[in-house]
């Protein structure tokens, strides 16, 4: 890593929930909502993103973990911001605490932990799981 994050460093993303991120259940009734998880991809996207400017340019980020209430439905063509914000950062470790609201409410909150990795080396593990 260039550096580490500063607690409180803060990623965003702003979206309008489309076909591709509801449900796919949403028949007999069933209103086409925000999938949970979509919606962990897109947390996950957030904190990721956020961590781009103090990566080296051989490493990424890995989701490790995740820890989401899902509080609330949001229906299609609603705006929806997540917010990942850094509550720690030791060794190759990086922990956020994130909160993801719609047009009315907070619609869930949780935590994330991402690992730093090199490109290099975590393709060989993959490999040699692959049995390649």
């Amino acid at each position: 890593m260039k550096s580490r994050p500063k607690i409180g460093t803060v990623g965003e993303l702003k979206f309008v929930v489309a076909q591709e991120h509801v449900i796919d259940f949403a028949t007999g009734g069933m209103p086409a909502v925000l999938s949970t998880p979509r919606l962990v991809a897109l947390i996950e996207r957030t904190a990721r993103e956020s961590l781009y400017p103090f990566l080296d340019e051989n490493e990424r980020t890995v989701g490790a973990e995740i820890e989401i209430r899902h509080l609330a439905p949001t229906p299609l063509g609603k705006n929806v911001t997540v917010i990942a914000r850094v509550i720690q950062a030791e060794a190759k470790l990086v922990n956020f605490q994130f909160e993801v609201r719609d047009e009315h409410e907070v619609i869930a909150r949780g935590l994330h932990q991402r690992a730093v990795i090199t490109v290099e080396s975590f393709a060989k593990r993959v490999a040699r799981k692959a049995g390649g």
